[in-house]
């Protein structure tokens, strides 16, 4: 069964353009990978995918990764070492507990679409937007194994 029958093309797009209203007012640069399985440990797998997705060679180091393993039900939010050391202590904690409750409800996209307005929010506190800001990754969804 494929990953994408949990993501619709409505659902893809509720994602992206939370991503891009998130980026509108921000230097910072959201990311979202979404897969089958994840195999281990969910923090390993998405730090992984952050370094494979080169989400650590944004300028002030301030990229967030929202990594999804749908049929593994395993969820990380994993920030740069620019965010990290901004925002509160258990601010990804908080975000990913919201996140949770809405994939309870087979709810995927608002969980992470909501999740990323938040993320979004913290980052344009720390993170303004500049007239000469780049949006240095990209902002559509990566998919990993089908």
């Amino acid at each position: 069964m494929s990953v994408y029958k949990h993501f619709t093309e409505e659902n893809k797009l509720q994602i992206t353009n939370a991503i891009r209203v998130a980026e509108t007012n921000t230097s910072g640069e959201i990311r979202v990978h979404i897969e089958k399985h994840c195999k281990g440990d969910v923090l390993d797998r998405a730090a992984y995918i952050f370094d494979k997705l080169e989400m650590q060679k944004t300028e002030l180091r301030n990229g967030v990764l929202f990594y999804l393993a749908v049929e593994d039900q395993k969820f990380a939010i994993l920030g740069d070492a620019g965010i990290n050391e901004k925002v509160p202590e258990n601010f990804w904690e908080e975000i990913k507990d919201e996140a949770i409750a809405r994939f309870k409800e087979n709810k995927f996209a608002d969980g992470l679409a909501d999740g990323i307005v938040k993320a979004g929010e913290q980052l344009k506190a720390h993170f303004p937007y500049q007239l000469d800001d780049v949006n240095e990754l990209s902002d559509e969804i990566s998919f990993g194994e089908k």
